[in-house]
Order: C-alpha cells, then structure tokens, then sequence
C-alpha cells in the first residue's frame, strides 16, 4: 500500500478528511463547470433535440467517470482501463456534438477536464509535458474548425480552450499535490513517532542487559567455583553457593526495579526524553519545570510522576494525532503538581493499560493513592490532559 493511502487509512488520521474534501473539491469543479456549461447549451431549444440528448448524457458520463477516477487518484490505485476508456469517450462525445454546430465556447470543457484528471496518474515531468501538450492541441483544433466554418471570431475559437486547459489542469495537479506532501508528512510524523517508541525499548534493553549480563556472568563464575571446590573444600564451595543466592536476589531485585521505573529513573531524565522523543514525532513541546522543586521530592513520589510522564508521553506517540503538548511541574498545596496536556490524543479506551500489569494510566492511579497522591486524566474533542499531585 502506498503512503497516501496507508496514512489515509490510519484510524483517526484527519487526513481522512482531507482526502474526503479534496475529492469533493476537484470532482465538484468538474461536475459544476460541466454541469451549468454544458447543461445550458443542452438545455437550448435551437439545439436538435436529439443531439441534446446524446451531448447531455455524454456530459453526464464525462462527469461520473472523472469522479472515479480522481477517487482512484486519491487513494493511490491504479487507473481503471474501463473508466479511462469510458471518460475517453465520453469526453470525446460531449466535445464533438457542440463544435460540429459551432458551439466553440462548449466544446473543450470536456476534454480539458479529462485530459487534467487523466495527468495526475502520470509522473510530474510527463503529466505537465501533456498538459502542454494538451494547451497546444486543443486551441488548434477549434482555431481548423473555425476558419473552416467560417466563423468570424476565430480568437475565441483558439483562447476558449487554452483557458479551459490552464483552469483545469494546475488545479487538478496542484490539488493532488498538496494531499501528497500532506500524506507524506504525516506518515514521516508517524515514523518519528515510532523510531522514538524504539529508542526508549532499546535504551531499556540495554539496562536490562547491564543488570542481567553483569550478575549472570558473576553467578556462572562463581557457580563454576563453587563446583570444583565441593569435594576439596566444602566450607569455600558453601561460600560461593551463599554469594550466588545473595548475587541471583539482587538481579532480581534490580530487575523488578527496572521494570517498575525506578533504576536510574529520574523525573527530570523524564521530562527530558519526552520532550526529546516528542519533538522529533513533530509535536511542539513546552516544559515549564520547577528543577529545585524536582529534586526536593521523595523518591518514590518523584519516580511515580516519571512514570506518568513517560505514560503520557507513550500515549501521545502512539494514540494522537497531537500538534501541541506542554509538561508543566509546579508546587502544590500537597507537593507538586505535574500537569501534560496536549492538543489531539484521544482519552484512554478499555485495554490500553489494565491495573494490573503496571502499566497504563489506571495502574499509576492506583500506585500514586498508595502513596497519598492522586492522577486524573480527561479530554475533549481536541484537548487531553493528565494531572498528577503527589506530597512533598
């Protein structure tokens, strides 16, 4: 799947909007400048009935067809041969009943239009080599049909349709352009977000490492030890066997500490990574952090907000589409106050984090009312905020 249809299709992207209105802005154009163009010259009792009837249902056909294939464009497929052939000929119709009676200002609104919507499909350098192509082709061939009917006013037998292509076809390459670099821009966002996601799990593979490698090897060596001493010095080989006991509980002990957050796990580090990792997914970031008041806190309150920082931050990244955060720390009538707001995740949804696991936002609630603290969280449409107290 391509970028624009694979970030187009990412649930709750507001390029889905985006895609929607472009849409609807080209395929409206063509329908509205067909539509009255041509609908008021079919609609003209001068005009055989039947020709008007043929021309009207080209037209109509001419509209349908471009549609489909600018919602083919948007999401990035590939054209139908049926649709192309079908707006092709409509097209051709439509153009061909208007100028073999004279109709010079009629004629080459079809053909523009399908000629513009058929480009986009093309590579930039050929789609504006055709349109070029299209803005020399089109006036000439009402410029032959004019001089050769004898019209008078063959000028606007040659501009009519050059302004018909110049209307049309920067619009519609423009347009489709834009939703393009709108596309991959988010989709770069998107991938910031989780390259910074997999430098925080790499950074917590290598502590994990550091605790596990360390006391891993030690253990080996003094199990080893311990092996060779059983039979000639028992005394030596319990001693070893003590101290592998005491080594495997620390590396337990470390290991469930950083888990829990706590090894080497700062409040300030914190707030510092999370306006690192949200900076490089795009998000503008403001931290207003008191560092005296930081540091003055206990351990454990000041671990829990690190925790809840790195939460929030975690759910910024992978469930918004947020422009704006600020992470504000300010003393409370109780301690501190840590407030992260931000200005497009989404409130958070049943499996995101249970209370169990030690993780999510339930779970830090439930770890801050043990130690006389307090974390809420709420959002509207296009705001979410998180807010934790803790005691000084």
């Amino acid at each position: 799947m391509s970028t624009a249809r694979a970030v187009a299709d990412d649930d709750g992207s507001g390029l889905v909007s985006f895609r929607r209105n472009t849409w609807w802005v080209l395929a409206g154009t063509v329908a509205c400048v067909l539509g009255f163009s041509v609908g008021d010259w079919v609609l003209d009792p001068d005009v055989q009935a039947g020709l008007r009837a043929l021309t009207g249902l080209a037209t109509a056909t001419t509209i349908v067809a471009c549609g489909v294939l600018l919602a083919r464009r948007i999401r990035d497929e590939a054209p139908s041969a049926a649709w192309l052939a079908t707006a092709c000929c409509a097209a051709l119709v439509a153009a061909a009943v208007p100028l073999a009676l004279g109709s010079f200002g009629i004629w080459p609104i079809a053909p523009a239009a399908t000629i513009s919507v058929l480009v986009t499909f093309l590579p930039a350098r050929q789609a504006w080599f055709t349109l070029g192509a299209a803005l020399l082709v089109l006036p000439t061939i009402g410029l032959v049909a004019a001089l050769a009917m004898g019209e008078p006013n063959v000028a606007h037998a040659a501009w009519m349709p050059a302004l018909m292509v110049l209307a049309f076809g920067p619009a519609m390459v423009g347009m489709l352009h834009a939703w393009q670099v709108a596309a991959r821009l988010d989709d770069a966002r998107r991938l910031a977000g989780e390259l910074a996601v997999a430098d925080e799990r790499l950074r917590f593979a290598a502590d994990l490492h550091d605790i596990q490698g360390h006391h891993l090897q030690v253990i080996a060596l003094k199990s080893e030890l311990a092996a060779r001493l059983a039979e000639a010095d028992p005394a030596r080989a319990a001693e070893q066997m003590r101290e592998v006991q005491q080594l495997a509980g620390d590396a337990l002990r470390e290991t469930r500490a950083l888990v829990q957050g706590y090894r080497r796990t700062t409040l300030d580090a914190e707030i510092a990574n999370a306006s690192k990792v949200l900076a490089a997914a795009g998000v503008e970031v403001r931290a207003d952090v008191d560092a005296g008041l930081a540091a003055s806190l206990p351990d454990a309150p000041r671990s829990l907000l690190g925790l809840v920082v790195r939460e929030a931050t975690t759910n910024v990244l992978r469930h918004s589409r947020a422009t704006r955060a600020a992470i504000v720390l300010v003393p409370d009538d109780a301690g501190a106050r840590l407030v992260i707001d931000n200005d497009g995740a989404r409130p958070a949804r049943p499996g995101d984090g249970s209370a169990g696991d030690g993780t999510g936002l339930a779970s830090l609630a439930e770890r801050l009312d043990a130690v006389g603290g307090r974390l809420s969280w709420a959002g509207d449409d296009d705001r979410f905020v998180v807010t934790a107290t803790v005691a000084g």
